[in-house]
This record gives C-alpha cells, structure tokens and sequence, in this order.
C-alpha cells in the first residue's frame, strides 16, 4: 500500500477570475446608461453643427472677415482662436470644440467619482474587499471601464463629422481631442477619489481640476504672452492640435499624459490607504456644532451652503468674463457688417448692443443653474441610499415636509446663483463702460430662473418615480430644452413642437420686456411636478 501527501485542489481558472469578471461587469452596469447618453448626445451635435455650416455659412465669409475674426481677443478667449473657418470641420471644431470637450469631461469626472468613491462610501465594496479582491485591484478595473466609457465620446465625435463628409484626418484629430479630454476628467476623477472620503467632496475636486483646465485655455488664447498654458490642459490642446487647418498629431502625446498620469497615481494611491478613507483626512479635533443644525430649514442650509459657493464662484467668473467682454463683441459686429447679418439669419437679431449680448448670453445660465438644482436633489437621492439620513428619519420628521423645506432652499439657492451672475456681469460691463446697467443686468439674469425651477420640479418628480435617474431628468428641461429649440429653428419645426422648449417662452431681457406668461406657466408646471414628486417620495420605500 503507498501513501501520498495529500495536495489542496486548485481552483479552475475560470473560478478564479469571477470576481474580477464581476468587477468589471459591475463597473459597465454603472456607467452605460450615461455613456450612452453623451456618446450620442456628443456625435449628433458635432454633425449638426457642420451640416448648419453647409446651409447657413459657407461661401458667406470673406478672406477679411475670417481675420478679423480670427484676431478678435473677444472671441478667442470665449470660443478659441477660429481657424479653418472656411471649412464645415474647422467650422464644427470652433464653434463645438470646448462645449464638447467640457462635457466629455465634466461627466467622466462625475462618473469616476460616482463608481469608485460613490461604491465605496456606500459599503457596497465591503463584500468585495472581503473576498480576493484588493482595493487596487478594484480601483484599477473600475476606472479602466470609466477611461473605456469617456474615450466614446470622441469616438462619436469622429464617426458623426465622417459621416456628413468631412476630411478624415481633421475629423480623426477632433474625436482623439474630445476623447482625451474625457480620458484626463475621468483620470482626475479616479485621483479625487483617492484624496478625499467623500463622493461630494472628490467630485467637486475633480470638477473644479476640470474647470481649471478650461480657465488655463481661456487664458493662454486671450492673452499671447501667455499662450504656453494651453499645453497645460485638454482644451487648450484642442487649438493646438488644428484640426482641419495644421491637422498637428504630436500634441496628442501631451493629452495621452494628462490622462494617464492622474489615473496611475490613482491606481498606486489606492493600495496605500485604508477602506473608507482617504488620504488626505479629515480634522481630528472636535469641532462645535454649527447653529444652522437646530432647525430643519438651517440643515437645508447647511447642506447646501459650501455647493452654492463652489458654484457661484465659477458662473460669476464666466458672467464677469462676459462683461468685460461686452463692448469688444458688439464692436466687432459693428465693424464686420457680414457676421453681424450672419447672426441675424442665425437668430440672433440683437446682438448689436450690449443689452442683447448680455440677454443672448444670459439665456445659457439656465443651464447651470438648472444642473445646480438637479445636483442638489440627486445629492439628497444619493444620501438616501448611504443611509445619511436615516437618522433624520428616526426624529419626528416626516419625509414629505423634508423635501419640501429642502426644495424651498435649493429654489432659493437658484435665485442667489442667477443673482450673482447678473451682477458678475454687471461688474465687468461697468469696468469697461459699456452702458449696461445693474437693474438690467439683474433683470435678465433672473429672468432664467423659471427655468431652473422646472429643473428642480423635474428632479422631484424623479425623486418620487424614478430615483435612480434623478440627475438626467433634472437637467433635461434646460439641456434638453435649448437643444430642442436649437433643432427646431435650424430645420424649421413646426412651432407646437418648438413650444415644447422652455426656451421658447423666455423672453430676450434685458433687451425686450419679460414674457410674464410664459414664467408662469414654467413655475407652475414645475409646481406640480415637484409636489407630485414630493408625494411620491413620502409613500414609497426608502432605498439603500
């Protein structure tokens, strides 16, 4: 009879690698909705805009208009510097290159931060990190997904400016920039993720790291002397590469370092802290209690103060740059007659004076502010599933007077927000003396506000319905609305279908009288949805 030392069996492969099958898995479950979103969102628009050229602009611009344009510091600093306008590409690329490219990375910030931080903060990761898989391991594969998801974007981009004709390698170049500048948001997300141990905190961080990237760009093309930061951030590498005109491909080399140093010391920096934490933590030393705590309306407040600031700081830095900015725009239109009819065909009629720059301009608040108030109902949305208010619930407190007081706050942070644009705005018009008043100013900027305040009913109501969606259904009467009527005048809808845009019932203030009716009726609706939402919220399950 012969013995043998027993072995242990071995796993089967495939057994072994289901956790990490899993991770990824998960990971894509998290993101494909939202990539899908602003993949199609990003390919659509870029091929509008160059089928519009087609129709509208080409032929129209003469040699001297195109540098004129091109010299303008105005128009560099707002669009970049315009380059192969004569072309449907060079043309989509100005016009469409930042907007595309802050989107692409503002939502993959948003987005590694929601599925690395977000995940962990919940205590969704802790049977994971129970079993085989290390933090790292996890951090690395979830956010290889998200890099994955925000190169789509451009991918989009690319095939949408193809498919309506453009050059290859312009349209190529543009997709790469789009893509890369999703890749570095997402890459500088993973990184906040790291530093701080809240999701709110590292996606302001990752946000605010993205909008520096666009104040270097705005910085480096308004002013010569300081054209070497455009190197320093996605956007500015836009101008850099040309696509369509210089057609450069070495920039991209830079952009490839801007996404993957971020996301490598994301990766080591994952597997050198605790689960839960972050490596810069937070104050051990107790601190007092704040007053605002003693009352239901003051934790609204509290709740709401440091978002309000971090957002008010970036509109009123845009709105105090488009002041200052005022009386070079109406000049040059007043010098170059061509533009000036050029954008009366495109609608807008009154861009000849400072107050209907100002209202032209003004009409694109609404869609900061109304994400401002969706941010902050998904917010309330995300604390419900972390269980942070489960012992809000415990007091005496009953969850429909909760979002109501919570609503009223965020409604009232709407108005601060609009409030401080305007007299952003007024400010920097004041300093170059173009005539426009603080009265009108303010004027216009509130003007908006009935839009921001359907976002806010919109995000109720999906509060009550649909609370996993709460974001993407509070931002669409304002996203959603202006691309509406962007679409309908350019192809000439029929006006029911027009009137379905908030838009279309804003009113251009402060150049013309505000349209009382059309507020109203938006504050109305966004009444009735939000106490429809409120009542859904009170009557149905609390999730975790």
């Amino acid at each position: 009879m012969t013995s043998r030392t027993a072995t242990r069996p071995q796993a089967p492969a495939a057994t072994a690698s289901a956790p990490a099958r899993g991770v990824v898995l998960l990971a894509v479950r998290l993101v494909r909705r939202g990539t899908l979103v602003v993949t199609v969102l990003s390919g659509v628009l870029a091929a509008f805009v160059a089928v519009q050229y087609r129709s509208t602009f080409q032929g129209a611009l003469t040699t001297g208009s195109l540098t004129a344009l091109a010299d303008n510091p105005a128009i560099r600093t707002l669009f970049g510097p315009a380059r192969a306008l004569d072309d449907a590409g060079g043309f989509t690329v100005w016009r469409t290159g930042t907007v595309l490219a802050v989107l692409a990375g503002v939502w993959a910030a948003l987005t590694a931060t929601r599925v690395t931080r977000g995940e962990e903060e919940s205590g969704r990761w802790d049977l994971l990190l129970a079993g085989r898989v290390r933090a790292a391991t996890l951090v690395r594969r979830q956010l290889a997904v998200v890099l994955v998801a925000a190169a789509l974007p451009g991918v989009a981009v690319a095939i949408g400016m193809l498919l309506v004709g453009t050059v290859t390698t312009g349209a190529l170049l543009f997709g790469a920039v789009v893509a890369g500048a999703g890749l570095t948001g997402a890459a500088c997300g993973g990184l906040a993720a790291q530093l701080l141990a809240e999701r709110r905190a590292a996606s302001g961080l990752a946000v605010g790291l993205v909008l520096a990237g666009l104040l270097l760009r705005m910085v480096g093309d308004g002013v010569d002397a300081l054209g070497w930061l455009r190197w320093l951030s996605p956007f500015g590498l836009l101008s850099t590469v040309a696509p369509y005109a210089d057609d450069r491909a070495a920039p991209l080399l830079v952009l490839a370092a801007l996404a993957v140093v971020p996301a490598v010391i994301a990766v080591v920096l994952a597997g050198r802290r605790d689960v839960g934490a972050g490596l810069l933590g937070g104050r051990d030393t107790a601190r007092s209690p704040s007053p605002l705590l003693r009352s239901l309306p003051g934790l609204c407040v509290h709740r709401v103060r440091r978002a309000l600031v971090t957002w008010g700081v970036g509109v009123g830095a845009y709105f105090l740059l488009i002041g200052l900015l005022a009386t070079a725009m109406t000049d040059f239109l007043e010098a170059n007659r061509q533009f000036a009819e050029l954008a009366v065909e495109a609608g807008f009629d009154e861009l000849f004076t400072v107050q209907g720059y100002a209202a032209s301009l003004f009409s694109l608040l609404a869609v900061p502010v109304g994400a401002f108030a969706a941010s902050r109902i998904a917010a309330s949305a995300a604390d419900e599933v972390a269980g942070r208010l489960a012992l809000l619930y415990s007091l005496p407190v009953r969850r429909a007077r909760w979002a109501g007081t919570e609503a009223a706050t965020v409604a009232l942070g709407c108005v601060v927000l609009a409030s401080v644009a305007g007299l952003a705005t007024w400010a920097g018009a004041a300093w170059v003396g173009s005539g426009l008043t603080s009265g009108e100013a303010l004027a216009g900027a509130l003007n908006v506000v009935p839009v921001a305040l359907l976002c806010l009913g919109a995000a109720l109501f999906a509060l009550g319905y649909a609370p996993g969606a709460v974001l993407a259904i509070g931002v669409l009467p304002a996203a959603g609305g202006y691309l509406l009527l962007l679409f309908a005048d350019t192809f000439g809808w029929p006006e029911a279908a027009r009137a379905l845009s908030p838009f279309a019932h804003v009113a251009s203030v402060p150049a013309d009288p505000p349209d009382l009716v059309g507020a109203v009726g938006m504050v109305a609706v966004a009444a009735v949805l939000g106490f429809a939402g409120v009542v859904a919220y009170a009557r149905r399950d609390l999730r975790e």
